[in-house]
């Protein structure tokens, strides 16, 4: 073994030994991956200087990745998987229409292929593999590598992210969200001003985010993030497809048939990008049908509505950030080149957008740099980087309430813990129950986990105290935990569910949360006044079976008639008479729960000399 030595005020350093952090963006549509080096940050080709790797995979005798397979995407569709992103941490249950083409017929999501089903996660291994071996061209394996999601991609799609890339054996520094990439890679944590604005508008093959972030006292500070997981440039070509299909009054296409009708269209939207207009020729499939031409404002026309989506996030971020306007947007992902989008974005942010690096690279570009900075190369001089947690974290409670533990937009990493209690007499359980979303009713937020902390001591309602802790890691990744303070009995788990949150339900949570919530205030507050009225009956009614003769007749038949009134009141929808008649009963009340003290005091001093209690003094 050589070491390299200085001598005793020599001026010479030792040279400390670089390591080697790779950058991954994991795409809908393309892949990178890409190396921070002392000359620079670089995407790394393949060996015919490729820099995109299109993330397609296709089974057969031998797996291929890339161009290969997505020359196989029409002639051969059952076994050449594509946008398989769009899937990943989803179950059957979240898949409509088109979605289900070429999966299985079991309940777990897998695609359906000459050579056995194949998952989501492992198609997108495969694609990690392809990527890692262009890296080990030069016989240098990785010391870790970045991975970057959408930054509205729930705990369920991070983890199947993870668990792909432990598949393709490679070791996860962190999994950074793409708009926060894109802007290490733009500089934006060393050119902008302290406490300027910035937003990054991704919009990518599958999905789209848009995040605000500040820079403050050098942290570079997610504020908000928004999004939906189900809308990018798929949907695009898919307001093509189905131009296309009225146009040439096709009824109904099998796999093989949607799968080329989707490349045409994908050809001719990109061809809308540089051209005005463009002839949509029929495909085989369709007989003498005439060919079509699709101008850029007829394109414009049929996805309005999904760029006014994407707009309507842009705004609920801002809201959410609590901020007016910004210094600068950014634009990132393949499909933010379509003109329409630049024109959008500007005229709704009220600036230029920038936009002087390669939508598809600039995510990878940005990971790279981080990943250079975990590997242990940084100067210490670079940002910190601070992300956030874009949907509520919480549990149910009493009466099918969810409370929020640790609510959207709060930093990463970040931990909370709540006290609770058991909600009846001798509760030895508690199964907690782990929810997501911004809504107040448990039926209206996604449900993640479940689990049970046993061994709680038999004790009256109220009287155990039981913490629950809510982790979340830098990689937006959950886990919960329940001590019961009394025992130390302790559960937790890291929460994996089996699938994340549909299309509908994560383009819609906030959304949903906006627009119905008074009506859930109103819920809440119904459903707490109940629980407050079942309580005080609960507690009367063994009262009234303990010491019920200290009461007379006529006493305890007008108690029970104040209760029945209640108890009847209750399965109301009238909050104010609730709670009015609650209190009624309370009042009602005070002179039995006076006479229960003095008899349970006197039977505490009973047989206790005077001189025993002035000695105790």
């Amino acid at each position: 073994m050589l070491l390299q030595i200085s001598e005793p005020d020599s001026g010479q350093i030792p040279q400390r030994e670089r390591k080697r952090g790779l950058g991954i963006d994991l795409g809908t549509t393309n892949s990178l991956i890409a190396i921070k080096t002392p000359a620079g940050v670089d995407v790394i080709p393949d060996s015919q200087g490729n820099l995109l790797l299109p993330s397609v995979v296709n089974y057969s005798e031998q797996v291929t990745v890339g161009y290969a397979a997505k020359s196989t995407a029409s002639t051969d569709p059952k076994n050449t998987i594509v946008s398989a992103k769009r899937l990943m941490g989803r179950s059957r249950h979240d898949l409509t229409g088109t979605q289900i083409l070429g999966l299985t017929d079991s309940e777990r999501l897998a695609f359906d292929t000459d050579y056995g089903a194949k998952t989501p996660v492992e198609v997108s291994a495969e694609i990690l593999r392809a990527l890692s071996k262009r890296a080990e061209i030069d016989g240098l394996e990785a010391d870790g590598v970045v991975i970057t999601v959408p930054a509205y991609f729930d705990d369920s799609q991070r983890q199947a992210t993870r668990q792909a890339a432990e598949l393709a054996g490679l070791n996860v520094l962190r999994m950074l969200n793409e708009p926060t990439a894109a802007a290490v890679a733009y500089g934006l944590d060393e050119s902008i001003e302290e406490s300027s604005v910035i937003a990054v508008y991704d919009l990518g093959g599958g999905t789209f985010d848009i995040s605000i972030l500040r820079m403050e006292q050098g942290l570079l500070r997610v504020l908000a993030t928004g999004g939906d997981t189900a809308l990018g440039g798929d949907d695009f070509d898919n307001r093509i497809v189905n131009w296309l299909l009225t146009s040439w009054s096709l009824d109904s296409l099998d796999y093989a048939e949607h799968r080329e009708l989707s490349a045409l269209a994908r050809e001719a939207k990109e061809s809308l990008t540089h051209s005005k207009e463009v002839a949509v020729a029929p495909p085989s499939f369709c007989g003498d049908r005439t060919p079509l031409t699709l101008g850029r404002e007829k394109f414009n026309d049929l996805t309005r509505e999904l760029v006014e989506r994407t707009l309507d996030a842009c705004g609920q971020a801002m809201s959410d950030a609590g901020i007016s306007e910004i210094a600068q947007v950014v634009l990132v992902g393949g499909s933010t080149r379509m003109p329409v989008i630049a024109a959008e974005v500007e005229r709704f942010f009220g600036c230029e957008p920038l936009c002087s690096l390669d939508p598809d690279q600039v995510v990878a570009l940005g990971a790279a740099m981080q990943a250079d900075v975990l590997v242990g190369n940084g100067d210490g001089d670079e940002a910190l980087l601070l992300d956030v947690i874009p949907l509520s974290l919480g549990l149910e409670t009493y009466g099918g309430l969810i409370e929020k533990i640790i609510p959207r937009n709060s930093v990463l990493p970040v931990a909370k813990a709540q006290e609770f209690t058991t909600a009846k007499d001798g509760q030895t359980g508690l199964v907690v129950h782990v929810l997501q979303g911004e809504r107040e009713r448990v039926e209206d937020c996604r449900s993640l986990a479940r689990f049970e902390l046993g061994g709680i001591p038999p004790m009256v309602a109220g009287a155990a105290r039981i913490l629950v802790t809510f982790k979340v890691d830098a990689d937006g990744l959950l886990e919960v935990s329940a001590r019961e303070e009394t025992t130390g009995t302790e559960t937790s788990l890291v929460v994996k569910p089996s699938f994340g949150l549909s299309d509908e339900e994560v383009a819609n949570m906030l959304r949903s949360s906006q627009q119905n919530a008074a009506e859930d205030m109103q819920a809440r507050q119904l459903r707490e006044a109940r629980v407050e009225a079942e309580s005080l009956l609960h507690g009367l009614a063994g009262a009234l079976d303990a010491d019920g003769d200290l009461l007379s007749a006529a006493e305890r038949t007008e108690l029970e008639s104040i209760a029945g009134e209640l108890l009847v009141i209750m399965e109301g929808d009238d909050i104010d008479v609730i709670r009015e008649h609650t209190d009624m009963l309370g009042q009602a009340s005070l002179a039995f729960a006076e006479r229960r003290m003095d008899k349970s005091i006197k039977s505490a001093l009973s047989g206790v000399a005077v001189s025993e209690l002035e000695a105790s003094e």
